[in-house]
C-alpha cells in the first residue's frame, strides 16, 4: 500500500512539473500587444549601414555578400529614418530569406512593430517592392 501511494504521489508530482513547464513556455513566447504598421522602407545590411553608413544601389553587391554570410538585413523607414530589425513569422527562422530579393531596394512593409530595450523590430506580414 505504501508503495502504491509513493508511485501515485510521484506521478502526480511529475504531472504538476510538466504542467508548470508548459505554462512557463507558453508565457515566455507571449508577445506584448504590437502596433500594426505599413511603411515604405529600404532594405539594408545591418553591419555596413550601422558601421559606416553604406546604403544604395552601389552597395548592393556588398550587401548581398554580407547577407549570404549571415549578416542580418534591416529595414530603414524612409519617412522617420527608424531602423527596424525584421522578424520572420516563424520565429525560429531568420528573416533574411524573405528580404534577399529586396537588398538595397525600396519596399512596402506591413507588420507588427515590437519595441524592447530600445530596439525596434517588425514581425513581417507582407513585403513587396515599392512602386
Amino acid at each position: 500500500m505504501k508503495r502504491l501511494r509513493y508511485i501515485l504521489v510521484s506521478m502526480l508530482g511529475v504531472a504538476l512539473l510538466i504542467g508548470a513547464a508548459a505554462v512557463t513556455v507558453a508565457f515566455a513566447h507571449e508577445q506584448k500587444a504590437a502596433q500594426q504598421k505599413t511603411f515604405v522602407g529600404h532594405v539594408v545590411d545591418l553591419a555596413c549601414y550601422v558601421g559606416h553608413g553604406s546604403i544604395g544601389e552601389k552597395h548592393r553587391e556588398c550587401a548581398t555578400t554580407c547577407a549570404k554570410a549571415g549578416i542580418p538585413l534591416a529595414i530603414l523607414d524612409q519617412k522617420t529614418q527608424t531602423l527596424y530589425l525584421p522578424l520572420a513569422k516563424n520565429h525560429h527562422a531568420p528573416a533574411n530569406s524573405d528580404l534577399m530579393p529586396f537588398i538595397e531596394k525600396d519596399v512596402v512593409v506591413t507588420g507588427s512593430v515590437i519595441e524592447k530595450d530600445g530596439m525596434k523590430a517588425i514581425l513581417l506580414e507582407k513585403i513587396e517592392a515599392a512602386k
